[in-house]
């Protein structure tokens, strides 16, 4: 897993941070990394699969895929 350091923030937003933290009864690591998770991943984000069976279900497609179940075979070269 990533790790990230943040230099000079300002103390206030340290506090706000810090008390925004307690607030929702976490760490202030824990916080952060919440609010940067809310940030890239919206959870009104597009997910295409959802997207694609919704369009099969409005149009009556029938989208069943079939997974091949086959064990992976090693490539020869010879």
């Amino acid at each position: 897993m990533a790790s990230i350091t943040v230099r000079n923030l300002p103390d206030e937003t340290h506090r706000a941070l810090r008390v925004r933290a307690a607030q929702h009864g976490r760490s202030t690591e824990a916080e952060i990394r919440a609010i940067l998770e809310e940030a890239v991943r919206p959870k009104e984000r597009l997910k295409i699969g959802s997207e694609l069976a919704a369009f099969g279900d409005k149009f009556e497609l029938d989208l069943e895929i079939i997974r091949d179940r086959e064990p992976i075979r090693i490539a020869t070269f010879e």
